[in-house]
């Protein structure tokens, strides 16, 4: 007894051990962007979290990828001081390398480099778009001009290379291909440029082609998404004419809602699956242009194919200034207890209910901190729930373009800041003005983030008192 007095006391002093997790792809190891670590800090201590390490990198707008003690990245830097020049196909484009870097957790040395030549005709062509997949031994990469590497993760020797667009496969998409890829079972599935074909799975280990669905005028730019929805295994892939569903395992389509055409071909932001105790699976999509979707899934009585309807949809048609709407850009929004909260493409973080489109609240503090939003504005909206712990149900990582992390509390009752810390300094100015546009990974009670300059990695754990 008095021994379990004692552990008690100690628990009650320390809580319970620390959670620490990887970040492996896209959105993390669950593909849904929610941080689930322990042990990490309620407030961002007076003068910014301390910083682990930092590694010169080149350009790109690729999140970082964290696993099995290592963090993945990819840039591209150009050839010396060489000019735009018309390749066989026309396009002007600039020599240069794409590069998949692999560095030590603990310290940031570099454990190795894997570079391939890759002129660049893309616009906003500071580099690579897409978030490296790990999974056991292997590495994959998808970069802006179409090569999908897969690398082996301890010395990044190449297994295979693929290209999913360019001159023998298809047109790249003016803003480079930017889908991050999917593992799905014994399958790597992204968009690809072939017009009759853009959605393509092909064998993880070996590169050979699988399967290739879907006709559309261009892939768009947003990443595949598997879940379980209906009872069924979907692939959901939202191009710029409509939102389909597919066998990950066949590339059979189950349905096609159309959805669009999608000006510029911008569908950009994660679809988000999420349920309702009535209304059962429910599907967000959400673009710049067109504004928000939901939609309902189901299963056809007659013989259980999945099914899909639209349950609501709103948008703010040509104007970017629409009051009451969501359209998004870039970050994914997301859905919780009922609500949407997104980031609209003036910057103003936006909660609408979740069934209805009802807005509830806005605030531009996170992003421009002015009166007025700016076009194009964003921030990444990182929930944090802990696996095991008090829940917060509330709290939430803002990274936005400014460089800063801002610790917030979102609810339908609306936009409280805790703290936010200068931690990047925004290199990009494809957008007219100095941006950060990735997406950071938090894994190991720390947030890894990149510009075009480096790559960093913050300490957001929580010191024993």
């Amino acid at each position: 007894m008095r021994w379990t007095g004692i552990l008690l006391s100690v628990v009650v002093a320390f809580g319970t051990p620390a959670l620490a997790d990887d970040w492996p792809q896209w959105l993390g190891t669950q593909r849904d962007g929610v941080w689930r670590e322990t042990g990490v800090v309620e407030k961002l201590p007076d003068g910014g979290p301390p910083v682990r390490w930092r590694v010169p990198v080149g350009g790109g707008y690729a999140g970082p990828a964290v696993a099995g003690g290592r963090v993945y990245l990819t840039d591209w830097v150009a050839a010396g001081d060489a000019k735009p020049a018309p390749d066989a196909s026309g396009r002007r484009v600039r020599a240069g390398k794409e590069r998949v870097h692999c560095v030590r957790e603990s310290d940031g040395s570099v454990l190795w480099t894997h570079e391939y030549d890759c002129p660049y005709g893309i616009d906003y062509g500071a580099g690579p778009r897409a978030t490296p997949v790990v999974e056991g031994d292997r590495v994959y990469t998808l970069g802006g001009e179409g090569h999908l590497v897969c690398l082996d993760a301890s010395t990044g020797k190449e297994h295979w290379t693929v290209h999913v667009a360019g001159a023998e496969v298809g047109p790249v998409p003016a803003w480079g291909m930017a889908a991050h890829p999917l593992i799905e079972g014994n399958a790597i599935i992204t968009l690809t440029a072939r017009p009759n074909g853009v959605v393509a799975a092909f064998d993880k280990r070996t590169g050979k082609p699988l399967w290739s669905a879907l006709s559309a005028r261009g892939p768009g730019y947003c990443p595949p998404m598997a879940f379980d929805a209906a009872g069924v295994r979907q692939l959901i892939v939202w191009h710029p004419e409509a939102i389909n569903s597919l066998d990950p395992a066949t590339g059979k389509v189950y349905w096609s809602v159309p959805h669009g055409p999608v000006e510029n071909d911008v569908t950009i932001a994660t679809p988000r699956l999420f349920r309702d105790e009535k209304l059962g699976d429910l599907l967000l999509v959400s673009d710049a242009w067109n504004g928000t979707t939901v939609l309902k899934l189901g299963r056809a009585p007659a013989n259980g194919t999945p099914t899909a309807e639209v349950l609501w949809s709103k948008g703010g048609g040509r104007n970017p200034r629409a009051a009451g709407v969501l359209h998004v850009l870039m970050a994914p929004p997301f859905v919780r207890d009922g609500h949407v909260y997104g980031v609209h493409n003036q910057g103003h973080v936006r909660c609408l209910d979740a069934l209805t489109g009802e807005p509830k609240w806005e605030s531009l503090a996170p992003t421009t901190g002015a009166d007025e939003g700016k076009i194009w504005s964003t921030a990444f909206l990182v929930p944090h729930e802990p696996t095991g712990a008090a829940q917060n149900g509330n709290r939430v990582y803002i990274a936005n373009e400014h460089g800063e992390l801002i610790v917030a509390e979102l609810s339908a009752a609306g936009y409280q800041e805790v703290c936010r810390a200068k931690l990047l300094a925004p290199t990009n100015t494809d957008a007219g003005r100095p941006v950060v546009w990735c997406h950071p990974a938090f894994a190991n009670r720390s947030v890894y983030w990149r510009n075009d300059k480096e790559l960093i990695c913050v300490s957001l754990a929580r010191t024993s008192q």
